[in-house]
């Protein structure tokens, strides 16, 4: 059976993490240094940290659920420990993307992220509905690259991906590079930004007497809409004259023409990693 370290096991990412691997019967060392954490990994997934030492001894994967900032620190505070053949997986692209990560040639490092469930997925239970980040009841999908190593790694560290954020309805072989793009540039610069300001317009229409919860009711209704249009979701549907009017004037208002090209330049989008892991 394969020996898996959790490293940061009970933090928030962590126990959910160890919560999946124990119902996986997985060979789990979990690894926690604060009594709060070793606490919240006690009471919430029934299980006690181990020493780090006993932890790393002879590990066959190492798994990252530590913030992006320390992730290159704490693996380089242990890497000369892991025996030959070891893999190291991380839960973000920004470490390995920054060059954080300490340099062994016989240790695999494999990078994984999910994407956390797709709003128009269908779920027949009200538990998956509810299930907004995914990895307790809604499928979801996710992302992987193998940053070095053999390829017969790849499978190995998938598997366990698919564990950790099960249930997975669907795993994306990408690059390194790729997951750096999805995030942050895309779904954190991009989506997390623009859902923020729908909310900031959404408050500024209520502001001007509009009952909140007509303002949400039309807003979240019209986005399920707009989204399935502009992804091709419903094929059928169009956009009105009036929308397409009121979007060909509304770019030059809320976005700089050259907005695209500044986000997804690969020198800004290394730039932001970089702040990210920045402690």
């Amino acid at each position: 059976m394969t020996k898996i370290a959790l490293m940061g096991a009970g933090g928030k990412m962590g126990v959910r993490l160890a919560q999946n691997l124990k119902d996986a019967g997985q060979d789990l060392y979990p690894v926690e240094i604060t009594d709060v954490g070793r606490a919240r990994l006690r009471d919430e997934v029934g299980i006690d940290a181990v020493d780090q030492a006993e932890a790393l001894a002879d590990a066959d994967v190492v798994l990252m659920a530590v913030p992006d900032r320390l992730i290159g620190k704490i693996t380089h505070t242990f890497i000369d420990q892991l025996k030959p053949g070891a893999a190291v997986i991380v839960l973000d692209a920004a470490a390995p993307y920054a060059g954080q990560m300490p340099e062994r040639a016989d240790v695999t490092y494999f990078c994984t992220h999910p994407c956390h469930p797709n709003i128009f997925d269908t779920h027949d239970s009200i538990a998956a509905q509810k299930d907004y980040f995914g990895g307790i009841a809604a499928p979801q999908g996710i992302v992987c690259a193998l940053i070095q190593g053999p390829e017969e790694h790849y499978g190995l560290c998938e598997d366990i991906a698919k564990i950790i954020y099960a249930p997975v309805a669907r795993s994306h072989r990408c690059t390194l590079e790729n997951i750096a793009v999805l995030e942050p540039a895309l779904s954190e610069t991009v989506a997390a930004t623009m859902s923020l300001a729908l909310r900031d317009a959404t408050d500024r229409a209520v502001s001007m007497g509009i009952p909140e919860a007509a303002a949400h009711d039309f807003v979240l209704g019209h986005l399920k809409i707009e989204l399935a249009i502009a992804f091709g979701i419903f094929p059928e549907g169009k956009f009105s004259d009036g929308a397409l009017l009121a979007i060909d004037q509304a770019k030059s208002v809320i976005f700089q023409p050259d907005w695209l090209d500044k986000v997804f330049n690969l020198d800004a989008v290394k730039k932001s990693v970089e702040d990210i892991c920045h402690d």
